[in-house]
């Protein structure tokens, strides 16, 4: 079966797992009631990001079967994404202290690590770097991040889901760019389970993603994100251009409540995005920003530092400068008045 057919099936599968999840949750009360942090003002059913989890996982060995992704990846992607997604689903069902969750993260990044053939070099200002041990540990640390961003960054409806598909889809055009049209198939599938689910997702939302959808995308994106970097260097800084409404956003908000002192482990809604969904009324606006800045600002960034152009760090930082200046337009980090 061709790779169109499977990503159409992909997204049936994803939307009808999703309906079900949602009846799943309406019958057992598995619902979100707003709250002082809250982004919502609806009591909503949650946990519909599981079923992205199963329709990927699913389909993951039909891609190492096709060779669109060496089996070591695809192994190395299951099982972080599967352990990251069940973390997720407990704390979602009842709670996990952060150092354990924590722990848990690494653990599933040390796995994914584990299946690469070897760690991409970095490339800066046409020098490609062997990082060594070093550069696992930081590789281990941006998928820890990653992870963590996407769930923090998975408060308005439509927000997560629509970043998910336009880094996916991006990252599937830059291999088309260089010639590898075959290896767009990993990340335009994960764009298709998530579509699936963004039907249901879609501002005003019907079901929320939960922690186990937002923990695996984020680390399954982290592990797509070396995957292109080890097939050309460059492709390590395309990939989080693409990523950077959530890199930046998510950071900058942690850096100015780690400066401040606050616990950043505990819960809270002073993102960027946050404070811009109660300035605009509505989520629908904010997350159709997110999907123009993706495809108007950030991809075109990322095809030319793919077709080699520009350097990757000079174009990440050019490509980040607008999104900073619209976290301080927005008071990323910003205690809110009582």
């Amino acid at each position: 079966m061709s790779l169109y057919w499977w990503l159409m099936a992909l997204v049936g599968v994803s939307w009808f797992l999703t309906r079900s999840l949602r009846r799943y949750a309406l019958s057992r009360s598995l619902i979100d009631i707003p709250n002082a942090r809250s982004s919502h003002s609806i009591p909503t059913p949650r946990g519909g990001g599981v079923a992205i989890v199963l329709a990927y996982l699913a389909v993951l060995p039909v891609v190492g079967y096709e060779g669109w992704l060496s089996w070591p990846m695809v192994i190395g992607l299951m099982g972080a994404g599967a352990w990251v997604a069940v973390i997720g689903f407990l704390d979602d069902h009842g709670h996990i202290a952060a150092r354990w969750r924590l722990l848990a993260h690494f653990m599933g990044a040390a796995w994914l690590l584990a299946w690469l053939p070897e760690l991409p070099r970095l490339a800066i200002a046409g020098t490609s770097f062997d990082l060594g041990l070093i550069g696992y540990l930081l590789a281990a640390l941006m998928l820890v991040w990653l992870l963590n961003l996407y769930n923090f960054m998975d408060g308005i409806d439509g927000i997560a889901s629509v970043e998910a598909i336009t880094v996916c889809a991006g990252g599937a055009l830059l291999y088309a760019l260089l010639g590898m049209p075959m290896l767009a198939a990993p990340p335009l599938l994960l764009a298709g389970a998530v579509a699936g689910f963004l039907v249901w997702n879609f501002p005003p939302a019907r079901i929320f993603m939960g922690d186990a959808g937002s923990g695996f995308l984020g680390v399954v994106l982290g592990g797509l994100a070396l995957q292109a970097a080890w097939v050309a260097p460059q492709l390590l800084w395309a990939w989080l251009i693409l990523l950077g409404v959530f890199v930046l956003d998510a950071t900058f908000t942690l850096l100015r409540r780690l400066m401040r002192g606050d616990k950043v482990y505990e819960a809270h809604r002073s993102h960027a995005y946050q404070y811009a969904s109660r300035q605009y009324g509505a989520h629908l606006p904010v997350t159709m920003a997110v999907l123009a800045i993706n495809i108007l600002w950030l991809l075109p960034w990322a095809c030319v530092v793919a077709l080699g152009y520009i350097d990757g760090l000079l174009a990440l930082l050019i490509a980040y400068l607008p999104l900073a200046l619209l976290a301080v337009r927005f008071n990323a980090g910003q205690l809110e008045k009582a």
